[in-house]
């Protein structure tokens, strides 16, 4: 991919990010700690329904679409099946007189549950379209089909706080709709010809078969990472309580600004990496990238220990917790992305079910974990036990990978990864108290870098100074 259309790509996730650091504190002012918790749970069903959902033909549909000559047809083969699933699923649940937003919110109401099945169909479909923008390369239209709601998210709850309308969950839950309907419309404007093909074909329910024979065993292994990242809010909301939810969630949504690091490196490392094994003589570089992403990786960790106090300008009171269960909780983006440098032996070998084992053990130990820290811990047991459990996760994958490939070297990966995690859950358990001397541990492992990183930190130093000196 060019690096222009990557840049194109890019632009999603780094704008996103940025107005969701605009929304955040926006939400936190104006509207209950409770409220927020009850958000985090209709994210946690937005992400589960679009996953189950789609039954692995969204992968499929990624997987057929450069051999397929009738991409319409392709379209309306793997987005029929589960959009026509949700739909009866939603009406049924909705005729149970407002058991659905009683499932995710704690309120029993039919006009919440409405607003709730609108996000999830809407929130569906544009998943799918947004397919049509990706595989087509269309990078800009990609991007600001992201931005722009999140834009209109910002918009929307302003006019609550300037017309002084009444700050509750169901006019965070219209925000909500309001936006997700807007991504829906922007999506199928830009996909306009595409669908509208769609409509004219006819479904080849033996291909259907095929597709569903694919796609199916995927869920399995993506059902067992969203547990891995949704067991934590799941379990705050039933062992705790939504206030303890809500403090969750902002320290989550904080720890998000790492995602775009993730998004984007993902972005350009898979392609790239399975064309250097390909060629068999670029081994090293692959080593070499890995050095760089923990390095990267353990820096993050060092500048939150640091300056995770500055989180609580943005925030009232009652978050003031936030700034200590932020570090634990860039566990889950920055261990991921280290770890797609690592598992790069099972995508080589066609071997993904070692990818989902490792999904599904580090999701049994966080079930375990939050099922006894958060009882006790709240929101920082939630937060210590993921950033454990995605520890586990990468080490599994790296393990795998060698299994299965070529062994790498690990002593440094294991080492700072370990400081780094052992660092941030004991920060969080113990910040608070013992804050000055934290701020000596993440400076003291920070300045270590330095001299174990000496040579990467040389070359990075100098391409900055380049690209001052000839811009």
């Amino acid at each position: 991919m060019h690096y222009k259309k990557i840049a194109a790509f890019a632009v999603g996730p780094i704008g996103g990010a940025i107005l969701g650091f605009v929304t955040l504190p926006l939400i936190t002012w104006f509207f209950s700690t409770e409220d927020v918790g009850r958000l985090a749970i209709l994210n946690v069903a937005i992400s589960f329904s679009t996953l189950f959902f789609s039954l692995g033909l969204d992968q499929a549909y990624v997987r057929e679409y450069h051999e397929e000559v009738n991409k319409a047809a392709l379209f309306k083969t793997v987005f029929l099946p589960g959009f026509l699933l949700l739909t009866m699923t939603l009406f049924f649940i909705i005729t149970l007189n407002g058991a659905l937003s009683n499932w995710l919110l704690g309120i029993q109401s039919i006009q919440l549950s409405i607003l709730i099945a609108f996000v999830l169909v809407s929130t569906f479909i544009a998943r799918f379209l947004s397919l049509i923008l990706r595989m087509s390369e269309r990078g800009f239209a990609y991007s600001m089909s992201q931005i722009l709601p999140k834009l209109l998210l910002i918009i929307i709850i302003l006019g609550f706080i300037v017309f002084n309308s009444t700050k509750d969950i169901t006019n965070l839950v219209i925000a909500y709709m309001v936006s997700s309907i807007f991504v829906f419309l922007v999506y199928s404007w830009n996909t306009r010809k595409d669908w509208l093909s769609a409509f004219r074909q006819q479904i080849d329910y033996e291909k259907l078969l095929r597709l569903l024979k694919f796609g199916l065993p995927l869920i399995f292994g993506s059902i067992a990472f969203w547990g891995l990242t949704a067991t934590d809010k799941v379990l705050l909301k039933e062992l705790s309580d939504y206030n303890e939810l809500g403090v969750y969630s902002v320290a989550v949504s904080f720890a998000a600004a790492a995602t775009v690091f993730q998004s984007v490196f993902s972005t350009i490392w898979s392609p790239m990496v399975y064309k250097w094994a390909a060629e068999g003589n670029n081994l090293k570089k692959i080593d070499k990238v890995n050095r760089y992403v923990l390095l990267i990786v353990t820096t993050f960790f060092c500048l939150a220990g640091l300056f995770s106090w500055l989180v609580t300008l943005f925030l009232p009171a009652q978050y003031e917790s936030v700034q200590w269960i932020v570090i634990s909780c860039l566990g889950y983006p920055l261990l991921y992305t280290l770890s797609e440098t690592t598992v790069v032996g099972i995508g080589i070998s066609r071997r993904p079910i070692f990818s989902m084992v490792a999904s599904i053990i580090a999701f049994i130990a966080n079930i375990i974990g939050n099922y006894y820290f958060i009882p006790s811990l709240g929101a920082v047991g939630a937060a210590i036990s993921t950033c454990i459990a995605f520890w586990l996760f990468f080490i599994l994958r790296t393990e795998f990978s060698i299994l299965l490939w070529r062994a790498v070297p690990r002593v440094l990966l294991y080492t700072y990864t370990g400081l780094a995690v052992g660092g941030a859950v004991l920060n969080t358990l113990y910040g608070d108290v013992l804050g000055e001397s934290f701020f000596l541990y993440w400076f003291i492992l920070l300045f270590s870098l330095f001299i174990f990183f000496k040579a990467e930190v040389k070359e990075i130093k100098s391409i900055i100074l380049k690209k001052v000196n000839h811009p």
